[in-house]
């Protein structure tokens, strides 16, 4: 796991942090851990614990509330991105995998503009 990703996950942030950082009240807070749509740690003191990416997570389910989608619908997108998580890992990476990876890299790093990159894709796999 990469580092800025362990520091996301870190359970470090009490309730009362969140309900800052959320404008969500601690009862809202509970109500989707009880719906299982958030899980926080919790701390010796049976305190909960939740990481940024738990307050990424509630402030996404408000954005979805405020657009007017209920919580089984809330559960149902989060349970189909966890479904095609789950493919994607027991998927085998293609050799179009490697190169949709390598020119994002690229791309990233400022080593292709866009013409050149369709170029080199284009010479690599004509077929496409």
């Amino acid at each position: 796991m990469k580092e800025k990703e362990l520091r996301r996950t870190l359970a470090v942030l009490p309730i009362g942090t969140v309900i800052k950082l959320t404008d969500l009240t601690a009862r809202q807070i509970r109500y989707y851990e009880e719906q299982g749509l958030v899980t926080p740690k919790r701390n010796k003191g049976n305190q909960r614990m939740y990481s940024l990416n738990d307050v990424d997570r509630l402030l996404e389910i408000k954005d979805y509330l405020a657009d007017g989608m209920n919580i089984a619908g809330i559960k149902y997108v989060y349970q189909q991105q966890q479904a095609d998580q789950q493919a994607q890992k027991q998927r085998p990476v293609t050799d179009d995998d490697v190169r949709r990876i390598l020119h994002d890299e690229l791309l990233a790093a400022g080593g292709l503009d866009h013409h050149d990159q369709r170029a080199s894709l284009y010479h690599q796999n004509p077929k496409k």
